[in-house]
């Protein structure tokens, strides 16, 4: 009976491992407006999304009143590192973008556009 409880628990293991993303984990965004923000990605549902975890400018680590906001939702794993169909938030303008991504490694190309105006920015992952 214990094996067959420690085989269960083995492969619970192994099931959750594979509900992973790639994206998975803490992102440092680009400085934007004197800032940059550590984003914490991971599944909601069966989407994509991200939430800021920290912010820091020229001083350091501050808290910001965006702590806990959705940057990124709705994204969706494409495979081969591509993520598409979502929306992120540009905090120092308020706009909401569609957005898409691309995953190499610890590298995390982010774009976005609204109607016609379009912007873009490289996250790193932290360790």
């Amino acid at each position: 009976m214990k094996t067959i409880g420690a085989f269960a628990a083995g492969l619970a293991m192994l099931a959750g491992t594979a509900l992973a993303d790639e994206v998975d984990g803490t992102w440092q965004t680009q400085v934007d407006d004197g800032a940059y923000a550590y984003i914490e990605m991971g599944a909601c549902g069966d989407k994509i999304c991200g939430v800021i975890s920290r912010t820091f400018n020229s001083d350091g680590e501050y808290q910001s009143e965006n702590i806990g906001k959705q940057l990124v939702w709705d994204m969706v794993a494409k495979g081969n590192g591509e993520y598409r169909d979502g929306q992120i938030w540009q905090p120092s303008t308020d706009n909401i973008y569609r957005s898409k991504m691309s995953l190499d490694g610890d590298i995390l190309r982010v774009s976005g556009c609204v109607v016609v105006i379009c912007k873009k920015q490289t996250w790193a992952r932290i360790r």
